[in-house]
């Protein structure tokens, strides 16, 4: 792996990575313990998407979550939300399908089969073998439990082994769950970068989060710990 030295030449294998890796992140199933991620099909996945994320109650066998503020627990530092009809969440959702430099999932939780939230790998630039991971969030009958943990090692573990040396982690600044959990994965603070969007008709700084591949294999034994 690089060291990261300024001016380093990238190896040969670097070099193959970043002309052969597509724009379009290929289409993958990433399977673990307790979750399964497999690529956004708005058909299969929407009404349920919508079910466990609008306020509603929602029962997973002998889990409950009770009614709730969808907008508090985990619309509010998203770029839309929340949303009263599953047609307004496709149209949230088919913009990440339809991203040139992106691809969704749809995390299932495997005990009961059923989607619990969504995440993606987006801004991909594999000329620079740069991606990040974005748009996630959870209902909150998945917060709380180890499904964003082990969402996130799966998809750290498949970017790193296709030859990516930067995965990145963006959250709106005021967002202090996001802060937290990044953090605790074990991704780095960079600093925040003030303006950097307008949401919602509100400023938006952002704080910036990354893993590089030389920290991996690091980050990969604290996941891994934290996991079990």
């Amino acid at each position: 792996m690089s060291e990261g030295g300024i001016g380093e030449l990238l190896s040969s294998d670097q070099l193959v990575c970043a002309a052969s890796l597509p724009t379009k992140p290929a289409a993958v199933t990433l399977e673990g313990r307790y979750v399964r991620l497999l690529p956004l099909d708005l058909d299969r996945d929407l009404d349920a998407l919508h079910s466990i994320s609008n306020g509603e109650q929602v029962s997973f066998g002998t889990r409950t979550c009770e009614a709730y503020n969808a907008d508090e627990l985990i619309w509010r530092y998203m770029s839309m939300g929340p949303f009263d009809h599953a047609s307004d969440l496709s149209e949230f959702l088919c913009a990440q399908i339809e991203a040139k430099n992106g691809l969704p999932f749809t995390v299932f939780d495997k005990l009961h089969g059923r989607p619990v939230g969504v995440c993606n790998f987006m801004n991909n630039l594999p000329a620079h073998l740069k991606i990040e991971l974005g748009n996630i969030w959870y209902g909150p009958i998945a917060q709380r439990t180890n499904a964003n943990l082990e969402a996130t090692r799966l998809m750290l573990t498949h970017l790193f082994s296709l030859g990516y040396r930067r995965v990145e982690w963006k959250c709106d600044a005021r967002n202090e769950r996001s802060r937290r959990a990044a953090l605790r994965m074990g991704f780095q603070f960079e600093g925040v970068q003030e303006s950097h969007f307008i949401v919602k008709n509100r400023n938006r700084d952002t704080a910036w989060y990354r893993i590089l591949d030389r920290e991996w294999p690091l980050v990969r034994e604290r996941l891994r710990s934290l996991l079990a």
